[in-house]
């Protein structure tokens, strides 16, 4: 066993000791990397990966749940300003049961569970008041928020005072909801309608009237209905929710396509129209012809009539007077000679005969103000916007004025009063809401893994350049191999019996120098 050891030790000191400086460099780095991938791999499969176990968290919840998990001994993650907290994948089924059970998080909100957990004497009725109003409130806003594209609301309610006085009048109340929508998401009018009748059915003597929906960028949300436009809005209540239609439909519009350009909080658009509702209903009778080139009909029937006729008679004159026997102003037999011809012709052409009943379109745009305002990428800089960015953006709303005045009135404005009808200024904004934007939280074990997969990528990279120089190297060390033959030794003569004995005492003297001492011992003696 010993001797394996020795010879194995023996072959491995040897191969160590055959190797060049750069093969052993690179041995000892590629061991020195496989350790510390196993190491790194083992430390990313033995820790935990953490996922989301509440999301959209406000600080006060968060320091409720960070309480809780600190309770159970579980470790967590908080991210995203404290609005996300994260355990373990194999943890977060369970302890979302078990902080249910426990109700936390608690959102420092009122809601109805309140008036059963704090139930008894002592609340004066503006207390109550209150406190139904914000549980109304927290209701309403828990409601909005499960909405498909719905972030987060806002709501608040103002509920009527009660009247001491017996009065017939009926007090209503008012409602006002601000909806924090998802980025790109736009509120359907189905939802729209929908949410109308959800705030109003949930708080009592609330007319749909009373209620005003907007999102974060103030832009209103309004209950339409046509039946119901119809048959209760009076005519200056109709035109005036066609002319709001048209003006936001426009300015969607443009802001939709210019914030594509400049950016979402680069652009403010106002759009201004005039409107006509005048109706008009009548009757039209025309006659056309079917070939208007010819202006000439299709030939329905033809009668063509035709006479000629030749004669001879006396020539012209006579006797002048009536003879007793003529009758006054009756031509005679006797006429003057000559030929006769009479052509007539009868066509009956048929022509397009148009009975039209028009009636004009309730409302035509007869006028358009479209004003932008511009951010420019620079705000303090006012020449950051290009002029000829300046130029495509009128450019565009004078397409957009042109296409949306009723053609009777387009024929008769000029391009220059087209112009006139686009403002468009480039100013910083002062006033706008900066929104906080959700930042994605990128796992740590990706960034692990990442730089495993780096610094692998390096020591391969490292093998295949060595192993190339390498290679180069040891093709210009190359040397063909040399074949040394070995001088053979002239065959000598037969040797004599006295070489034969001295080459026998040289042998004998090295091999058995103690023999050769005592053998000249006793030649000497007996000399």
């Amino acid at each position: 066993m010993n001797e394996k050891i020795t010879s194995y030790k023996t072959h491995i000191t040897q191969y160590w000791k055959e190797r060049t400086t750069k093969q052993k460099t690179l041995i000892i780095g590629s061991i020195i990397g496989l350790f510390a991938f196993v190491t790194i791999l083992t430390v990313i499969i033995s820790n935990d990966q953490y996922v989301p176990l509440y999301t959209g968290l406000s600080p006060e919840e968060t320091g409720q749940v960070k309480s809780s998990l600190e309770a159970k001994g579980v470790n967590y993650e908080i991210s995203s300003n404290g609005t996300v907290i994260s355990v373990p994948s194999q943890r977060v089924d369970a302890l979302k049961v078990e902080l249910a059970a426990e109700g936390t998080p608690k959102s420092g909100a009122i809601n109805y569970e309140f008036f059963g957990e704090n139930n008894g004497f002592g609340m004066t009725d503006k207390e109550f008041g209150v406190l139904e109003r914000a549980a109304m409130q927290n209701e309403l806003q828990g409601l909005i928020g499960s909405i498909d594209g719905v972030q987060n609301s806002k709501v608040m309610i103002n509920l009527p005072k009660e009247n001491v006085w017996v009065t017939d009048a009926e007090q209503s109340a008012s409602a006002s909801v601000v909806l924090d929508l998802k980025p790109g998401y736009t509120m359907k009018q189905p939802q729209v309608n929908a949410l109308y009748h959800l705030v109003s059915k949930s708080v009592p003597s609330l007319p749909i009237d009373n209620i005003v929906i907007m999102d974060q960028f103030f832009n209103y949300f309004d209950l339409k209905n046509s039946d119901q436009q119809t048959t209760t809005l009076t005519a200056y209540e109709q035109q005036k929710t066609i002319k709001e239609d048209i003006e936001k439909d426009l300015q969607r519009n443009i802001q939709r396509m210019l914030a594509t350009m400049m950016g979402p909080e680069k652009v403010v658009v106002s759009v201004t129209t005039d409107i006509d509702f005048t109706k008009e209903k009548r009757k039209e009778e025309l006659v056309e012809p079917v070939d208007p080139e010819k202006m000439e009909g299709i030939q329905m029937s033809v009668e063509r009539i035709r006479e000629t006729y030749t004669g001879n008679g006396s020539p012209p004159g006579g006797v002048p007077g009536t003879g007793e026997d003529d009758i006054p102003s009756y031509q005679g037999e006797d006429g003057q000679s000559g030929d006769y011809q009479r052509i007539e012709e009868r066509i009956n052409n048929e022509v397009n005969r148009i009975h039209k009943e028009v009636e004009e379109a309730p409302y035509e745009i007869r006028d358009i103000g479209i004003q932008v305002m511009v951010e420019p990428p620079t705000p303090d800089d006012a020449n950051s916007l290009p002029a000829d960015r300046i130029n495509d953006i009128e450019q565009v709303l004078s397409s957009v004025v042109r296409t949306t005045i009723s053609k009777s009135q387009i024929d008769q404005i000029t391009d220059e009063e087209i112009e006139q009808k686009v403002f468009v200024s480039a100013q910083p904004f002062k006033g706008k809401v900066e929104m906080p934007e959700p930042k994605a939280s990128i796992p740590q074990w990706t960034y692990i893994v990442g730089g495993i997969l780096l610094v692998f990528i390096i020591i391969l990279v490292f093998m295949l350049l060595r192993n190339r120089k390498q290679k180069s190297v040891e093709d210009e060390d190359y040397v063909p191999l040399q074949y040394q033959v070995e001088e053979v030794p002239d065959i000598q003569p037969q040797r004599s019996e006295e070489s034969t004995r001295k080459q026998q005492l040289e042998k004998l003297a090295k091999d058995k120098p103690d023999e050769f001492a005592k053998l000249l011992r006793s030649w000497l003696s007996d000399d």
